[in-house]
């Protein structure tokens, strides 16, 4: 029965929003958008940068502590996967289509509008890459990992369900069970629904309008239905195979494939250019990455810029975050606390980087140095064709569009497969959830992604998911409290064990026998 109470409640809050955003998508959206580019940017600004900043410190911070060394698990567990699957895992689920929506797209529209200084300029496309550093490095992996990592301690080391109010008992006692823990587990599976749906159902835009241009199959909406049904069968049955087989092995597949594209763009393009991109924007990056996280503007008072990007971005990730933090979680047992912060936030922020330097480095050299002002208008007139113009773009350009299509399918899958995991996880409170709890919560996200297609209301809940981040982020900063308040009873316990005071004593012993 309590169980039913969370999903029940789910449900009933996702059709809330649902229904408001098919029946007044418009209504939605002018509410939203007055919540984000107006009170929280007025009023909440300032926070958004300090939380965003304040979860990648607490992940370096535990990471080179004392805590550092401790295992997610048992101290005799080891990880259940490969170093390469774990990453290709949590890349895949962390990122997913956003990587080709945003890689061309980021760098130019910035480029055109920075934050400061003027627009179109050498200077500008240098601001640009380093805030699209800034938007896809350390804050976003910091704000996946810390949710992660907590939810996997205490998970796996204290033996707790998967759920988001169980971390908060060491802080809240029995109260974490209560309607406040009920409360907490509603929204975090509003947070998941709403955050994958949007994201998928404009990955299924981005898909068909790749479709129309390469093959002219035309993009209306009946063909977007058909490709969302035909994805949802592919991702359930991935999602039934299991994490050890489907998920991992199509994670793994198209991280490669990702790799592949990288690779060719970087060879077939401006290959120096890029190369010094990277160099000079990495720097740019860490020079500036304090003054960056703490920018605001208290004397212009004029938020619009950075609600439509810093702030939007972190409360993004912050409600993306749980469904990514949750299954990373569920990939993590056996790796230490340092090991994990190293896997999950250092060497994905360093491949995104890379990633952004090649494509959006690509980008902006045609855009700039070659004058092609076509690829800037297609961008800000349409970003689902954009990718698929800028990749026509280059030589063996068919083979490049191909890979990319599937690679974009792929992600599809491995994005919504991850998703009816974490959601079979929650409402079953265990980490090997049943095929029927998978396959109701995979036709939930995909009777939601068609219904907020037709209507228009994706854009609009996107903006209530980043909104819906304000809130969440406060659970978040509980959990970290509950967190250091478990390790630090953690290492007490460890120091008056008697076992460990014996073996202290015997090793001592033992020393001094050699020396002497």
């Amino acid at each position: 029965m309590r169980r039913n109470i969370v999903v029940i409640g789910s449900l009933i809050v996702v059709a809330v929003f649902v229904s408001f955003g098919i029946l007044a998508p418009e209504t939605m959206g002018q509410i939203s958008e007055y919540i984000l580019y107006t009170f929280i940017s007025d009023n909440f600004g300032w926070y958004y940068m300090l939380v965003a900043f304040l979860f990648v410190i607490i992940c370096l911070y535990v990471a080179f502590s004392k805590y550092g060394r401790i295992r997610l698990g048992k101290d005799d567990d080891r990880p259940e996967f490969s170093t390469f699957s774990w990453i290709a895992m949590l890349y895949s689920s962390g990122l997913a289509i956003s990587l080709f929506f945003w890689g061309v797209a980021e760098p130019v529209l910035m480029y055109l509008e920075p934050p400061f200084g003027e627009g179109g300029t050498v200077e500008s496309a240098k601001v640009a890459m380093q805030y699209t550093f800034f938007h896809w490095g350390l804050h976003s992996w910091g704000t996946y990992a810390i949710i992660g990592l907590m939810m996997a301690y205490f998970q796996y080391r204290k033996g707790t369900p998967p759920l988001i109010n169980h971390t908060l008992k060491p802080l809240l006692g029995e109260r974490a069970f209560g309607p406040l823990g009920k409360v907490i587990n509603i929204i975090a599976i509003f947070a998941v629904i709403s955050g994958i749906t949007t994201s998928l159902g404009l990955g299924v835009k981005q898909m068909g309008a790749g479709f129309e241009y390469v093959w002219n199959i035309d993009n209306t909406p009946i063909n977007q239905i058909i490709l969302i049904l035909l994805l949802t069968i592919l991702f359930i049955i991935s999602a039934s195979t299991g994490i050890e087989r489907g998920i991992k092995w199509l994670s793994n597949i198209n991280i490669v494939l990702a790799l592949a594209i990288m690779v060719l763009i970087f060879v077939l393009g401006p290959t120096r250019h890029i190369l010094e991109i990277i160099v000079n924007t990495t720097g740019n990056y860490v020079k500036n990455f304090v003054g960056m996280s703490f920018h605001l503007e208290p004397f212009l008072n004029d938020y619009t810029w950075q609600a439509g990007w810093d702030f939007f971005y972190w409360g993004w990730a912050i409600s993306f975050g749980v469904f990514v933090g949750i299954f990373i979680a569920r990939i993590s047992k056996g790796r230490t606390i340092k090991e994990f912060i190293f896997g999950a936030v250092l060497i994905p922020s360093i491949a995104t980087m890379i990633w952004y330097s090649t494509l959006g480095g690509s980008a902006l050299y045609n855009v700039i140095n070659l004058q092609n002002t076509e690829l800037a208008n297609r961008i800000l007139a349409n970003m689902d064709t954009a990718l698929f113009y800028f990749l026509e773009l280059f030589p063996i350009s068919p083979i490049l569009i191909g890979m990319t299509i599937i690679s974009l399918i792929i992600f599809f899958v491995t994005s919504a497969d991850s998703t009816v995991y974490v959601l079979g996880m929650y409402s079953e409170e265990t980490i090997a959830p049943s095929n029927r709890s998978k396959i109701l919560w995979g036709v939930v996200i995909a009777g939601v992604a068609i219904a907020l297609l037709l209507s228009g209301g994706l854009v609009p809940l996107q903006t209530v998911s980043a909104v819906a981040g304000l809130p969440f982020s406060l659970v978040i900063i509980a959990m970290s409290i509950s967190f250091f308040k478990s390790l630090r009873a953690e290492k007490d316990i460890v120091r008056s064990s008697p076992l460990k005071t014996e073996e202290k004593k015997q090793e001592l012993s033992n020393e001094i026998s050699k020396s002497s």
